[in-house]
């Protein structure tokens, strides 16, 4: 895959073609070219000279205040829709999911490639555009404590490059660490202080806190405020300032007063009978249910009606539907939720936003709804967060970069 050059990206941002920006640089239309497809680096005057002119276009074209982001292990956008609701603006996407990419790409409209694997730019962090605040969803793994208790014992330097080598946040780290964005959203799944007795969590929250020395706050907020859905997901939140920030007095709706499971359900004359359960299937979930609530166990299908709240949706849910099936009245075989409806309950679809596209087949739907987090509560997030991300970039300054100097070789 190609990376597209940090020059280049500004340039298109700023809207302004190559002669353009060779007459603003005074230099030949050839060494443009060559900036912009990384054979020459350009000198820092020059890509900070095009940040200025990018960010006065922006003031004059009503985009102060926002601020820039990038979106990381971005599955199909939720944080991103999140972040935009917020004010931002996306600079960067970075999703190694095709099928994911494709749905992203069917909803977002971007000025820059959506990325695959994160590594390849975690490698040449100076490649990703600068931003103020990175966001992502990044997967759970966990890594060598033992590794580094060792170090310890020999008395030997390490920190994260040690203990999260060979991980994904590990990538995510090295991007803060190059680029030391105002703030960062981080999220996961509850579990995540638990995972490998608490051992993943320990490295996390020292390598943000101690090694980058970002000021971090999180907290587990429950989706069931918003949507008919049983959803505990983890919200990292960090500074590189002390601005403040913390959790305290974020507004979380009454979960006990949220909507209700008939409320994102389609009509049930128009659902295709393809979603209910076969015969055979059916039988086998009551028979596997049976036989686990005979031995003491809980496993087994849950059967929800339109005054319910439902199970957390998972990337399983294609395989048989069993953790969410729709009740469709006595002797009736009740059916999976459709994709559409998926995306209702995942926040993706809701009164005021444009239809969510999906471009994939059910399969792939129901494992990118599975995945995602749910919009409305990373929205509560990113919502709160915004003040401190103003007050971090001091954008609430009116004065912010009234006199852009001229673009200018010998400036």
């Amino acid at each position: 895959m190609s990376l597209q050059s940090e020059f280049s990206q500004i340039r298109e941002q700023a809207g302004l073609d190559i002669e353009e920006v060779a007459s603003l640089l005074e230099v030949h239309p050839r060494t443009v070219r060559r900036y912009e497809d990384g054979t020459t680096q350009p000198r820092p005057i020059y890509l900070r000279r095009l940040r200025e002119l990018l960010e006065a276009k922006n003031i004059r074209s009503g985009q102060a205040g926002k601020f820039r982001f990038v979106d990381l292990f971005a599955g199909i956008g939720g944080l991103r829709l999140a972040m935009e609701a917020a004010g931002g603006r996306c600079v960067f996407t970075s999703e190694w999911d095709a099928a994911c990419r494709k749905t992203y790409a069917a909803n977002f409209r971007c000025d820059h490639e959506i990325a695959g694997d994160i590594r390849e730019y975690s490698e040449k962090p100076e490649i990703v555009p600068e931003h103020d605040v990175l966001v992502g969803g990044f997967p759970c793994q966990p890594f060598s404590i033992a590794g580094v208790s060792k170090l310890n014992s020999l008395m030997r330097d390490h920190g994260f490059r040690y203990a999260a080598q060979g991980t994904l946040f590990f990538d995510v780290a090295l991007l803060i660490e190059h680029h030391r964005p105002a703030a960062f959203l981080l999220e996961n799944v509850k579990n995540l202080e638990r995972h490998d007795r608490g051992k993943t969590f320990q490295v996390i929250m020292k390598t943000l806190r101690e090694e980058l020395g970002y000021h971090v706050e999180f907290r587990v907020v429950n989706s069931q405020s918003w949507v008919p859905q049983k959803r505990e997901r983890i919200f990292i939140v960090g500074f590189r300032e002390d601005v403040g920030f913390s959790f305290d007095g974020l507004t979380v709706p009454d979960p006990d007063a949220g909507p209700r499971l008939g409320s994102i359900l389609e009509d049930p004359a128009s659902v295709d009978p393809k979603y209910t359960l076969s015969p055979k299937l059916w039988k086998y979930l009551q028979d596997y249910k049976k036989k686990h609530r005979a031995a003491g166990n809980g496993f087994g299908y849950d059967v929800f009606g339109p005054e319910d709240v439902t199970r957390t949706l998972s990337a399983r849910y294609y395989k048989d539907g069993s953790e969410i099936l729709v009740d469709r009245g006595a002797r009736k075989r009740p059916r999976r939720l459709t994709p559409r409806e998926c995306a209702r309950l995942m926040g993706f679809e809701r009164d005021g936003r444009p239809e969510w596209q999906i471009p994939v087949s059910d399969t792939q739907a129901y494992k990118q709804f599975g995945n995602a987090v749910v919009v409305q509560a990373a929205e509560a997030v990113a919502l709160h967060m915004k003040p401190f991300i103003h007050r971090a970039m001091n954008l609430d300054q009116p004065d912010l970069l009234e006199d852009v100097p001229p673009i200018s070789a010998n400036g």
